[in-house]
C-alpha cells in the first residue's frame, strides 16, 4: 500500500476579496518528487507554505507526514520540524553567519550534539551536495547563485528529514547548472531516502525527476498524475500551460 505523506483536502485560501485555492485537494507519496505546478498567481508557492505551518488556509485539511497540521499540538509541530528540510527561492540565507553558521543553525536549536559532532555533520551534508569545505568559511556574499542553492539544499538536508519542501529550487540558473542540481537531488533523493514537495515551472525538471505532479490553474487543480497521464488529457489550460513552458524555454535559450 502507497503511503502518503502529504494530503490535502479541500483547501480554500482568501487574501481579502481575491481566492487563491477554491477546493484544492492532492496528495504525494512515499518516495517520489512530487511537483507543484502553475502559472503565475495559481498559488502554488502559497500552498507549499501551508504545508510547512507559514500560511494557514481559510478551510480545508493538510496532513503532512500523518499529522494534521492546521489542528497541531506543540510536539507534533516539533516533530514535523526535525522531519522535514526546506529551501526557499532565494536560498534565504543568513548574510552575517558564514556558511558553517548557516548549516549549524537548526542543529544548534533542535539537537543538543557537541559542537564537534555539528560539525562532522556540517561537513559530511556540504560535500553531498557537490561543495568543498573551504566554502564553510566564507559567507553568502562570496558564493554564487548556485553555490547558494547547494548551501540552502544542505542546510535542509542537516537533520536527516523524511521531507524536502523546495520552492523553485533552479530558478535562476542556467540550464547547465539547472541540469546538475536536478541530477544531485534524485541522486540523493535516492541514497537518503527522502521525498520531495517542489514548486517549480521548469520544464526539465518536470521531464526529467518529477514522478507526479499538480497542475494548479483558476484557483483549483486542474490535473494531477505523471506527465504522461497529464499530456493526454483534453483540456485547454493544460495545452496552453505545455506550449507556454516551451516557448519560454526556447526564449531563454
Amino acid at each position: 500500500m502507497v503511503k502518503k505523506i502529504v494530503e490535502i483536502k479541500n483547501i480554500v485560501t482568501k487574501f481579502g476579496d481575491k481566492i487563491v485555492h477554491d477546493g484544492v485537494s492532492l496528495s504525494a507519496n512515499e518516495g517520489e518528487i512530487y511537483g507543484l505546478l502553475g502559472g503565475s498567481g495559481s498559488g502554488k508557492s502559497t500552498l507549499l507554505n501551508e504545508m510547512i505551518m507559514l500560511l494557514r488556509p481559510n478551510s480545508g485539511e493538510i496532513r503532512v507526514l500523518e499529522k494534521d497540521i492546521l489542528n497541531i499540538n506543540e510536539k507534533d509541530a516539533l516533530y514535523l520540524k526535525h522531519n522535514w528540510g526546506v529551501l526557499f527561492q532565494s536560498g534565504a540565507l543568513f548574510s552575517s553567519l558564514n556558511i558553517r553558521e548557516n548549516i549549524d543553525l537548526l542543529l544548534k536549536e533542535y539537537t543538543s550534539l557537541s559542537k564537534d559532532i555539528r560539525d562532522d555533520i556540517i561537513n559530511l551534508k556540504i560535500e553531498l551536495v557537490g561543495l568543498s569545505l573551504d566554502v564553510l568559511d566564507l559567507f553568502p556574499s562570496e558564493l554564487s547563485g548556485g553555490m547558494i542553492k547547494r548551501v540552502a539544499l544542505a542546510r535542509a538536508l542537516v537533520m536527516d528529514p523524511k521531507i524536502l519542501f523546495l520552492d523553485e529550487p533552479t530558478s535562476g540558473l542556467d540550464p547547465i547548472g539547472a541540469r546538475e542540481f536536478d541530477e544531485m537531488l534524485i541522486n540523493l533523493r535516492d541514497m537518503l531516502g527522502f521525498s520531495v514537495v517542489m514548486v517549480t515551472h521548469d520544464l526539465d525538471t518536470i521531464r526529467n525527476i518529477i514522478d507526479r505532479f499538480a497542475l494548479l490553474g483558476n484557483s483549483k487543480v486542474v490535473a494531477e498524475g505523471t506527465l504522461d497521464e497529464v499530456l493526454k488529457m483534453d483540456n485547454e489550460y493544460i495545452k496552453r500551460f505545455f506550449r507556454g513552458s516551451v516557448e519560454k524555454r526556447r526564449r531563454v535559450v
